[in-house]
């Protein structure tokens, strides 16, 4: 039976779920506040990652963060600040962080990572449209022993959960990317990994929909939902009213703040992060992280993208240098008589990223409202997410069977 959606948010996680409902045969409607393309769709690493098994809040990370927060160029920091909802976030991050969640979450992240990467295998195949897509893996990069040791933990889990993943030198390294020497000991090479141009997916992504019937809506900003008897009737913009049969939250950092109105709590923090795009040749061929300094590096289309940081400072697009120049500073400490200018260190974006307390998403309805669908607080991983939670979303709404489990994703899970 065909249904009116209305989606709230154009990012990757938005635009995807529109495709699998276009694809259902429902009638979409996407209403994305900014008129510019640009925010974590568009500025982010690019990677499709079923190698990132543990999430943020695992053992270990609060120690290490009160160290981290002593210095604002470290690669995780929290601004302090006395903020209700930052107090509340927190608590529940640290009731996450211990190894029963790790063991509860880990399979739970690698499942919808690799559903995700057989969705852009899939429409990378069908050739509806064209974009980049690499299947080289992923290298995570060491330069010590400390390192070497704590990944190794990881690698065994990733293992047995049944990822292609080894360790290899400096040398088998080289071999792999001869255009540039890296300054390390070895790597762990996943090569469940995959990788991309974020912004040819989204502007290809964009326009098939637009010629297949999807009406976008930009720069119009959504101030509330109207909710009658446990059902949300409409929605207001700055400029007009909306009706729909469904509504699909998909706002990333904003979705806190527009669902406090309806009663519900969605606990998210943004995470602001940066990249700097390098137009000049590079050398380096292969995506990797520089593990200790939390570097994602990506060769792209035309451009070598270097990003990190992970800055909970509130909804805010301002740019602290010193945090630029911890990342450039990384990547010449990582690639040997390699630099970034200090003209792309200028050109530098930032881009806020929705943390759930816990790591995984909030993907599912909510009590409160039946006919709304909340699909959003991905961390760092909605770019590998997108096409995943699309076609869960678009499932829940032509009342399908999920194709995964979407129990460890619902809103109104607990923590701990």
């Amino acid at each position: 039976m065909k249904k009116k959606i209305i989606i709230v948010g154009g990012g990757i996680v938005g635009l995807s779920t529109a495709f699998f409902l276009l694809k259902e045969g429902h009638e979409v409607l996407i209403i994305e506040k900014e008129k510019i393309k640009e925010g974590a769709s568009f500025e982010n690493a690019g990677y499709i990652t079923p190698s990132h098994i543990i999430p943020l809040a695992s053992p270990g990370i609060i120690s290490k963060g009160l160290r981290w927060m002593l210095s604002s160029s470290s690669p995780f920091y929290i601004k302090p600040r006395i903020n209700k909802d930052l107090f509340y976030w927190l608590l529940k991050f640290v009731k996450s962080c211990n190894n029963n969640h790790v063991q509860r979450s880990v399979n739970s992240l690698k499942q919808i990572n690799e559903f995700s990467r057989e969705l852009y295998q899939e429409i990378y195949s069908s050739k509806i449209f064209d974009f980049h897509l690499e299947k080289k893996g992923l290298l995570m990069a060491f330069k010590t022993l400390k390192a070497e040791r704590n990944e190794t933990k990881v690698m065994s889990i990733a293992k047995d959960l049944g990822l292609d993943v080894s360790l290899i030198s400096k040398d088998q390294v080289q071999s792999l990317q001869p255009g540039i020497e890296m300054d390390i000991k070895g790597a762990f090479h996943y090569l469940s990994d995959a990788h991309s141009s974020p912004w040819i997916f989204m502007e290809q992504l964009e326009k098939y929909l637009l010629e297949n019937g999807v009406k976008i809506i930009r720069g119009e900003n959504v101030e509330s939902f109207i909710v009658n008897n446990n059902k949300v009737n409409s929605i207001l913009t700055n400029s007009k009213r909306y009706e729909s049969d469904y509504f699909v939250l998909c706002a990333g950092a904003w979705s806190e703040n527009l669902m406090k109105p309806l009663g519900i709590s969605l606990p998210i923090q943004a995470g602001k992060g940066y990249c700097i795009n390098v137009e000049k040749e590079t050398g380096i061929s292969m995506p990797s992280i520089l593990i200790e300094s939390k570097v994602a590096v990506t060769p792209m289309i035309g451009i070598t993208r270097f990003s990190g940081t992970m800055e909970i400072s509130g909804i805010n697009n301002s740019i602290k240098h010193n945090r630029v120049l911890a990342i450039a500073s990384s990547v010449s400490n990582y690639y040997k008589d390699f630099h970034i200018s200090k003209q792309s260190q200028k050109n530098v974006k930032s881009a806020l990223r929705p943390l759930s307390p816990d790591g995984l998403p909030f993907i599912g309805k909510h009590s409160s409202c039946k006919n709304l669908i909340i699909a959003t607080g991905h961390s760092m991983m909605g770019w590998s997410l997108g096409p995943a939670t699309g076609k869960l979303v678009s499932e829940i709404i032509s009342d399908k069977k999920t194709s995964i489990s979407i129990d460890p994703y619902r809103p109104e899970r607990v923590y701990g």
